[in-house]
């Protein structure tokens, strides 16, 4: 199998261009056309994972964090990053990245955290806005189911728990055939009407390629009318952080209890105890601190996140809990997601977890 096979279904259910701007998701190291053996999977790439790879003769290395995060003007070999780069390259181990994508994406690193602590109802904490766009166009009657299920295919009208979701309208087109046209319906140099049909439906933008080329594909049209506009509107399926609930509340030192042993956390860093019971509860893998006030927004009892600072521990001091579990142990479970992924998409393709504990912090 070839690595693009590979990235590009990871990249159907965590798009690149959903990463955050400071972001560095993709594929780092490698050719896309490489035949891969098999993979590792792992938090962070450090020389250990690479020399865990040539161990188990595996050629690519997925991970949850880049190697890479900003520009490299040279290796030579002075950090560990770069002996690390060196030795992949040297061993034509390919480095791919599914980072902040991952994230923000409903069925990615949040609820992975919301599955493990048991929570129902899951919903994006805040999610993306002017991410989602409105396709119009305009069809002979004949064809407006060809057209509509050759977009929906593509990923067009899906809101919520609904698909197949389009609006449509009548009415009459009208055009004139010129010269060296090819029309399927009408004579050259002779106006036509016809009985058309407008549909309408929302697709978020990182589709909008494939969904022009759907509806290309399946219109009868030689020249296709149809307009695309921006929408303001909230997309509940992409965001930063999740929120859910409990099936019934929990005494509040109980629930720290049970939150350390689940995200197998030495120590819990968090505020007053300000909820004698915890019901609904708020995520976000990694650093969530800028999604304190969200959390209250949303009423929650607790926010579990990391990289919370001293200052950061102030806001909403009397409205919420907020737990501080460390970086690594928020995160640690995406190793189990991408695994999953490959696995049930890729099931005689060999995908083993990295053994190695990449955590780079350490407790007395």
């Amino acid at each position: 199998m070839k690595l693009k096979q590979v990235t590009s279904y990871l990249e159907s259910i965590a798009p690149l261009d959903l990463q955050e701007d400071y972001d560095n998701s993709g594929l780092i190291i490698g050719d896309p056309d490489l035949e891969v053996t098999s993979a590792i999977v792992c938090l962070d790439v450090i020389e250990e994972v690479i020399d865990e790879a040539i161990d188990n003769e595996s050629n690519l290395i997925i991970s949850h964090h880049p190697i890479i995060f900003s520009g490299i003007r040279r290796i030579t070999g002075k950090n560990s990053i770069e002996r690390t780069i060196i030795k992949a390259i040297k061993n034509n181990i390919a480095i791919y990245a599914i980072h902040t994508n991952l994230d923000v994406v409903k069925s990615g690193v949040n609820s992975r955290i919301a599955d493990i602590l048991e929570l129902k109802n899951q919903k994006i904490l805040r999610p993306r806005k002017r991410l989602l766009k409105k396709l119009e166009v305009y069809c002979p009657n004949n064809s407006v189911d060809s057209v509509r299920m050759s977009l929906f295919k593509a990923g067009a009208g899906a809101i919520g728990l609904y698909k197949n979701c389009s609006f449509l309208s009548k009415g009459q087109g009208t055009f004139l055939p010129l010269d060296g046209s090819s029309p399927s319906i009408g004579k050259i140099g002779e106006e036509e009407r016809s009985l058309e049909t407008k549909v309408e439906v929302t697709f978020p933008n990182y589709l909008q390629e494939d969904i022009i080329l759907a509806m290309k594909n399946a219109h009868p049209y030689e020249e296709v009318a149809y307009q695309i506009y921006a929408l303001d509107n909230i997309f509940q399926d992409v965001g930063l952080g999740m929120f859910g609930e409990l099936s019934e509340s929990v005494d509040t030192h109980e629930f720290l209890k049970s939150l350390k042993q689940k995200m197998k956390s030495v120590c819990i860093k968090h505020t007053d105890i300000v909820r004698t019971k915890i019901k609904r509860v708020a995520v976000c893998g990694g650093s969530g601190s800028m999604l304190i006030q969200d959390a209250s927004l949303v009423n929650a009892d607790i926010f579990i996140t990391s990289d919370i600072k001293y200052h950061d521990f102030f806001i909403e001091d009397d409205t919420i809990i907020i737990a501080d579990i460390g970086h690594y142990e928020s995160e640690q479970f995406t190793k189990d997601l991408i695994y999953d992924l490959l696995v049930n998409n890729f099931p005689k393709f060999a995908v083993r977890l990295s053994e190695i504990n990449t955590n780079p912090i350490n407790y007395l």
